[in-house]
């Protein structure tokens, strides 16, 4: 009966031990966002290497984040890790640049999440092209923790351009705008160093939004929100 009741809960295929089941149920509730000044808050910068693009069928490879807090990135708050999975050597490598014994020594699924997860903890999360990022994260949760992501995610791709509406970057993705500021990234597809560089967009824009009168994540989304609106209105 128990299973009968987990199942409807969401939590079937969680195969977890106690401790595990423990610390999943130990997690905090995700932060609502709210009007406190942005360097009064800790932000969670996330990147995804994924075995590809389809959020139905595609796996999370890797995670890394870094922390924004006081106004500044964090860099001794750091999380980066490799999910060991069932996965065939195909073109993605040549993308995600993992090696599959790299793969295949990762962590397992369910801890590298429990990792990162308490890791995160309530704090909202910055990406750049931020639902992908929030899809593949929260199936990923849902299958190996039996776990129900709620967290806010702030998509710095459409708040780029929204903040910095004369720039010229091509088709705006992160190594456009990476150009555009100036910016210097180690290693482009590893989650890691792309997380780095996108708090440090992150900060820019955070700058560029106080300068025109935004300075919290309500206000953010709002501008999001309008965006978002407009094109809608624009493709009827």
């Amino acid at each position: 009966m128990k299973q009968f009741f987990d199942w409807l809960s969401g939590r079937q295929g969680a195969d977890l031990d106690e401790q595990q089941r423990a610390r999943r149920d130990a997690l905090p509730p995700a932060q609502a966002a709210d009007r406190r000044p942005l360097r009064e808050q800790r932000l969670v910068v996330l990147d995804l290497e994924t075995t590809g693009l389809n959020t139905q069928r595609d796996q999370v490879l890797s995670i890394g984040a870094v922390v924004i807090e006081d106004g500044a990135i964090d860099l001794g708050c750091q999380y980066a890790s490799t999910l060991q999975q069932d996965h065939k050597v195909s073109e993605s490598i040549l993308i995600h640049g993992l090696a599959p014994s790299t793969i295949a020594a990762g962590l397992q699924p369910c801890e590298a999440l429990l990792d990162f997860m308490e890791f995160l903890g309530d704090s909202p999360v910055l990406g750049f092209h931020a639902p992908f990022d929030q899809r593949m994260l929260a199936r990923a949760l849902k299958q190996s923790l039996g776990y129900t992501l709620r967290h806010h995610f702030i998509d710095l791709a459409e708040l780029a351009p929204i903040l910095c509406p004369q720039a010229q970057v091509g088709r705006g993705g992160l190594d456009d705008w990476i150009s555009h500021f100036g910016l210097q990234v180690l290693q482009r597809h590893s989650a890691s160093a792309d997380a780095l560089v996108t708090a440090e967009l992150a900060l820019i824009l955070f700058s560029k939004a106080r300068q025109q009168g935004w300075d919290n994540l309500l206000e953010l989304e709002t501008q999001i929100a309008s965006r978002r609106r407009r094109q809608r209105a624009y493709s009827l």
